[in-house]
C-alpha cells in the first residue's frame, strides 16, 4: 500500500512511518519542510506526483496555549490545512485518516465521551481541531477521524519527558488532580491506526491506551516506576492558572474500536512501563 504521512518528522508522525515500513507498505514521509498543509496548491500537487492510497495526517498545531494568541496558525493548521488534505484526497481518490483530539468536548460530562457526542470546545486548539473535523465531513470520501489524547512518544516533548526531567533537575512540582483523561503511547497507536486502515470500515474512532487518569497520578505513577524521589504536590485548575482552559473529563469512550479491529489497546501503565524501559529505567 502507498501511503503518505503528513507531519513524519514529529512524535506520533515518525512512529507512523515506522510502523508502516514494519509492514512493507511504501511510504512517502513528508515533514513540513517538505509540505505545509497550509497550501492547498501544494497539498494538491504532492497528493498528484505522489498519488497514495491513503493519507496519514499527523500534521498539526499542538501548542494549547500558544493557540489562544496564535489562533489564526492553529486555524490554518488544523483547519483549514485538514481541508486542503481533504480535498485533495478527494480528488486522487484517497483514503483519509485524520488524527484529532479529546478537546473537542467540554469536558463536562461525567461519564466517558462517545464518538458521536455534542462537540463543544472550550479552548482555541480544541475549537480548531473541531473545524478541521467538520472540514473533513462536509467535502467527505472515505476518511477515519480518530481521537486521542494524552500522547507520550521517544520523539518530541510530552508529559513524561518534562516529569523526568524536572525531578532529575530536583524541582519540586504540583501537578493538578482535577482533569482526567487517558495516556497513550504513539508506538501503540500507530499499530491500532495500521490495523483500523486495513478494515477499510471509515467512520469516527477513539483510540487511547487503556484506563483514565489523572495528570497527578499520570506523574505519581511515573515516578513510582522509575524509583526517582521527588517532591510532588496535587493542585487543582483554579491555583494552576494557564492561558486555556482544559476539560476536567477528556475520557474516551473506545467504542467501537474493539468491534472493528478486535482488540483494545494495551492498559496505560503497561505502555508506561514499556516507554519508560526504552529509555534505560528499571521499572518497578
Amino acid at each position: 500500500m502507498r501511503i503518505l504521512v503528513t507531519g513524519a518528522m514529529g512524535m506520533l508522525g515518525t512512529d507512523v512511518v515506522a510502523e508502516c515500513l514494519r509492514r512493507g507498505h511504501k511510504v512517502i514521509a513528508l515533514g513540513r519542510a517538505e509540505l505545509d498543509i497550509t497550501s492547498g496548491s501544494a497539498v494538491k500537487e504532492a497528493l498528484k506526483v505522489h498519488h497514495p492510497e491513503v493519507v496519514i495526517n499527523c500534521a498539526a498545531y499542538t501548542n494549547v496555549d500558544g493557540a489562544e494568541e496564535n489562533r489564526n496558525l492553529a486555524m490554518a493548521v488544523n483547519a483549514l490545512g485538514v481541508r486542503n488534505l481533504a480535498l485533495a484526497c478527494r480528488a486522487v481518490d484517497a483514503a483519509l485518516v485524520h488524527m484529532s483530539t479529546d478537546y473537542v468536548f467540554d469536558g463536562s460530562k461525567s461519564g466517558p465521551c462517545r464518538i458521536y457526542d455534542h462537540r463543544n470546545p472550550i479552548n482555541a486548539y480544541g475549537e480548531s481541531k473541531y473545524l478541521g473535523e467538520c472540514f473533513i465531513e462536509t467535502v467527505g470520501g472515505r476518511y477515519f477521524i480518530v481521537r486521542t489524547s494524552w500522547l507520550f512518544g521517544h520523539k518530541g516533548p510530552n508529559f513524561v519527558e518534562t516529569m523526568l526531567r524536572l525531578a532529575q533537575a530536583g524541582q519540586s512540582m504540583t501537578v493538578v488532580t482535577d482533569q482526567r483523561g487517558c495516556p497513550t503511547y504513539t508506538v501503540d497507536l500507530a499499530a491500532a491506526l495500521l490495523d483500523l486502515i486495513e478494515t477499510q470500515a471509515y467512520a469516527i474512532y477513539h483510540i487511547t491506551n487503556r484506563g483514565a487518569t489523572t495528570w497527578y497520578e499520570f506523574a505519581k505513577a511515573i515516578f513510582d516506576f522509575t524509583g526517582l524521589k521527588v517532591n510532588l504536590s496535587p493542585t487543582d485548575s483554579n491555583q494552576y492558572k494557564r492561558p486555556a482552559r482544559r476539560p476536567a473529563n477528556s475520557v474516551l469512550d473506545p467504542f467501537p474500536l474493539e468491534e472493528t479491529i478486535g482488540y483494545l489497546l494495551p492498559p496505560w501503565q503497561e505502555a508506561l512501563k514499556r516507554y519508560l524501559a526504552l529509555k534505560g529505567y528499571q521499572t518497578a
